[in-house]
């Protein structure tokens, strides 16, 4: 698997542009906008564009999705059906968060659920269901590649937040224990901001994960 990740928006948002390099099939997986670099990407990289994989509907997240799959021709998989109010809010998001640059309201080809698995090329991933930040957010886990894009989950040293609508700080906890800390220790986390990490450093040493930090709040 080649990776490529591209910050995008005045957010600083992980886009990340995953190539199997077997058939030369890509992903974009959440596109939040600043699409002529994408294109400048995925050309860099030689590689054809498969799918758009989107692990929530926040517009530094999604804002670019709906034009990228209609210039390509491609499916916008994720992500689950709960941020349905989201994806078709994306003007309403840009208006509250301060979003400067043209987002779109978009509905995927396929919403994802718990247990789901897409595929790039040969790479297969799956899906896990991790509400908490969004109720209908979503990670893409590859097992043979060790590496998960949990989006807006979990961070090198933080996890995400849980004061927009919707969001739940204690169902965010149960998520990352549940979905994310149940993988290998040598999984590289992939987070929608900031340096990559891995499962075993953050189960070590996240301070937002250990007994007394979750008994304080």
């Amino acid at each position: 698997m080649k990776l490529v990740i591209t910050p995008v928006t005045p957010f600083a948002q992980n886009c990340s542009c995953v190539v199997c390099e077997q058939s030369g099939a890509a992903a974009l997986v959440d596109p939040g906008g600043d699409i002529d670099r994408l294109e400048e990407v995925l050309a860099s990289a030689g590689a054809r564009l498969e799918s758009i994989l989107v692990t929530h509907a926040h517009l530094d997240h999604a804002g670019a999705v709906q034009p990228l799959a209609q210039r390509h021709g491609v499916p916008i998989l994720g992500p689950q059906r709960d941020d349905a109010f989201l994806a078709g809010a994306m003007q309403q998001q840009a208006a509250m968060f301060g979003g400067s640059w043209p987002v779109h309201d978009f509905e995927p080809d396929r919403w994802l659920e718990q247990g789901d698995e897409v595929t790039v090329g040969a790479l297969r991933f799956e899906v896990r269901h991790c509400p908490g930040h969004t109720p209908g957010h979503v990670v893409f886990y590859c097992a043979v590649e060790k590496i998960v894009f949990v989006g807006d989950v979990l961070f090198k040293g933080s996890i995400g937040r849980s004061d927009f609508p919707r969001g739940d700080y204690d169902t965010l906890i149960r998520s990352i224990e549940s979905r994310l800390l149940s993988l290998p220790d040598d999984v590289v986390i992939v987070p929608g901001h900031g340096p990559t990490s891995t499962i075993g450093d953050e189960r070590r040493s996240n301070p937002f994960l250990s007994g007394g930090v979750r008994e304080s709040r």
